[in-house]
């Protein structure tokens, strides 16, 4: 493979990584919402405490995923510069 086609393989395998961590973020989240659905009625005062868990567990997942993007941005940002690119413009 020549070196020109390393970071290309680099991205995809980084979007490959992105896509399979979100998927299998919002199964989990699924799962959990299920679970919590058959543990705590959706009546009464147990639906603020049900509303609190699911929610708690959705800010779990968006900071998981989150994580794992900075991760694999910083992978790719170490890999180009170890190839010899030049750093994207600052935002």
């Amino acid at each position: 493979m020549a070196i020109a086609d390393k970071p290309t393989e680099l991205s995809e395998q980084v979007l490959e990584s992105l896509k399979t961590g979100g998927q299998t973020a919002i199964e989990a989240v699924r799962k959990f919402t299920d679970t919590v659905d058959k543990a705590v009625p959706l009546h009464g005062d147990d639906a603020s405490k049900r509303q609190q868990v699911v929610d708690s567990a959705l800010e779990m997942a968006d900071r998981l995923v989150q994580t794992q993007y900075d991760f694999l941005h910083n992978v790719v940002r170490s890999a180009g510069h170890s190839l010899g690119a030049s750093p994207p413009p600052e935002k």
